[in-house]
């Protein structure tokens, strides 16, 4: 069993934006084993965050290695550059031969955008 079927899940949610917006979903099966992926996932977190017109990403991963990543952007603009970041790019080609058993990436333009957020009970402390 590999070390990242074992990392749990702990959602922390995106609040909505004003539509309209991009997102960007990548959906991938991992390998085995790190290989130095979780270093590069902080990095890649931390480039990104300084792309004009971005504005956050959820992420999901099951216990089988199935990773499901959405990350939003205000115009393609944002999507362009983070696309051609040169950082980016190393680590997606390092990715396809060392990371990924298969991946799929998909861009959608949001046209609506809604949350809900429960209130804390007195008795129960927040999440």
């Amino acid at each position: 069993m590999s070390d990242h079927q074992m990392t749990p899940v702990v959602p922390v949610p995106i609040p909505a934006h004003e539509p309209p917006y991009y997102a960007v979903v990548f959906t991938s099966v991992r390998t085995d084993g790190d290989g130095g992926y979780g270093a590069t996932a902080q990095r890649m977190g931390e480039l990104v965050k300084e792309i004009p017109g971005f504005l956050g990403e959820d992420s999901a991963r099951t216990p089988g290695g199935l990773s499901i990543t959405v990350a939003y952007f205000r115009d393609l603009a944002g999507i362009e550059r983070w696309r051609d970041h040169a950082e980016h790019r190393e680590a997606k080609a390092y990715g396809r031969t060392n990371w990924y058993e298969r991946y799929s990436l998909h861009i959608a333009r949001v046209e609506h955008s809604s949350g809900f957020e429960r209130a804390s009970a007195p008795d129960r402390p927040a999440r």
